[in-house]
């Protein structure tokens, strides 16, 4: 049986070039919302500019035709009601939420695309059979307080109130406060936990180099590699610069500088898929003539076999420990962030391969290092992720870039997955 839109080559190129056009529209609108002076994106939760475009956003669903709500932590849905009222629900989506000075495209495009397939298949062919949402996931970045996946984690039961009590931002601003003031919180909106999604579809840039360089159009995302962020605080003890001999110092950036050393070299020691990164480092006192005498420094580590990124966090903690020692440095280390490997569900990635094979578009599963908001999802149902390329494998920059072509196909192959789901009623 002949299954999914049916294109012909001319349908297929009109629409196409029709994404092509939208996409761009909806992701350049949604960067003029939270531009920094660096060129980016500095879009953070519940901070002024993440207000605007979440409002901003719900009257652009509205005008779509799709009714719109937020729920008590300030994710935002716009439903396409399907005639079977019984049937849970086929998100799709991403997050809107960016890191310091990002790109306009990570989490942005996921949204757009799923706005854009929605409305075409709404214009198109009415009404589905099942209902279809788009989310607009309120953080996924963990760029502002100590905690990543506050939107989707909250749909699926990961995320709760109480575990923001005692939350703050650089500048010492609460959680709570700060998503107080944007007039969301616990008892403000629906309730944010979802019992009734029958799957999650996430499109997203790929984030890194591999489709590029194989000139492949869609990633299928096989499995999400399994994180640990640690924090370590290293203390040593602040001297005069010039009067403190080499061999008496107790120079705790110094230490800190081996343990990044040891921590590269173990790292492309054990190669692939495994990656660690140093990615803040606090100096005290940070003054130009002074011993540093106290380093705090984050390690985020990733791996798609939880096993192998266990055992690699264990001989961190025991090697940072005993260059600590050899100079008689004191160390502190805390995992403050921790996900599993996820794999994506086999029905929806063989839907994916079909959807692809049909529209004659070349794609490739693989691996996902970085985390999205699928991995939350696959929790609580059947879970999906498709990838399209991104130039050099640049993300969380300003030179983030996709081909709006590329990004055409990818909103392309959600239409058709969503109209498959929605529409035909395909087993998940």
């Amino acid at each position: 049986m002949e299954r999914g839109l049916r294109l012909s080559p001319q349908e297929k190129e009109r629409m196409l070039s029709h994404f092509e056009t939208q996409v761009m529209q909806v992701l350049n609108w949604l960067a003029s919302f939270s531009p920094d002076e660096e060129g980016g994106i500095t879009r953070l939760l519940y901070t002024e500019g993440w207000l605007e475009t979440q409002q901003a956003l719900s009257a652009k669903m509205a005008s779509y035709g799709l009714s719109t709500e937020f729920d008590n932590v300030g994710n935002l849905f716009g439903k396409l009601q399907g005639e079977d009222l019984d049937a849970p629900s086929i998100i799709t989506g991403s997050h809107i939420d960016t890191v310091v000075q990002g790109g306009i495209y990570d989490g942005a495009y996921g949204i757009a695309a799923g706005m854009l397939a929605l409305d075409y298949l709404q214009k198109t062919y009415g009404k589905p059979k099942r209902t279809l949402e788009i989310v607009s996931l309120c953080e996924e970045e963990g760029s502002r307080f100590p905690m990543a996946y506050w939107g989707s984690g909250s749909v699926v039961g990961k995320r709760n109130f109480e575990q923001i009590v005692h939350l703050q931002d650089l500048n010492e601003v609460f959680f709570a406060d700060a998503m107080h003031r944007c007039g969301f919180g616990e008892g403000t909106a629906r309730d944010s936990r979802r019992h009734d999604i029958g799957a999650f579809i996430e499109v997203h840039i790929e984030q890194g180099a591999v489709l590029e360089k194989e000139g492949i159009a869609i990633g299928v995302v096989d499995t999400i590699a399994g994180q640990r962020r640690l924090k370590f605080e290293v203390i040593g003890e602040s001297n005069h610069a010039g009067t403190t001999p080499m061999h008496m110092r107790r120079d705790a950036l110094e230490g800190v500088s081996m343990m990044i050393q040891a921590l590269r070299q173990e790292t492309i020691r054990l190669g692939s898929p495994l990656v660690a990164t140093v990615g803040r480092l606090q100096v005290q006192p940070n003054v130009p003539n002074v011993v540093p005498g106290k380093v705090i420094f984050t390690v985020d580590a990733r791996h798609a076999n939880e096993q192998a990124l266990d055992s690699f966090c264990r001989w961190v903690l025991q090697e940072f420990a005993s260059i600590a020692g050899e100079r008689q440095l004191e160390l502190q280390g805390t995992e403050w962030f921790r996900e599993e490997p996820v794999p994506m569900n086999e029905s929806l990635k063989g839907h994916l391969d079909d959807v692809c094979g049909s529209l004659s578009i070349s794609s490739k599963r693989m691996i996902s290092g970085a985390g999205h908001d699928a991995q939350m999802f696959e929790h609580i149902c059947p879970t999906a992720m498709l990838f399209v390329p991104s130039r050099r494998g640049i993300s969380h920059s300003p030179e983030e870039y996709t081909e709006p072509q590329e990004l055409a196909v990818g909103v392309l192959v959600l239409t058709e997955l969503l109209y498959r789901l929605g529409y035909e009623g395909e087993e998940l």
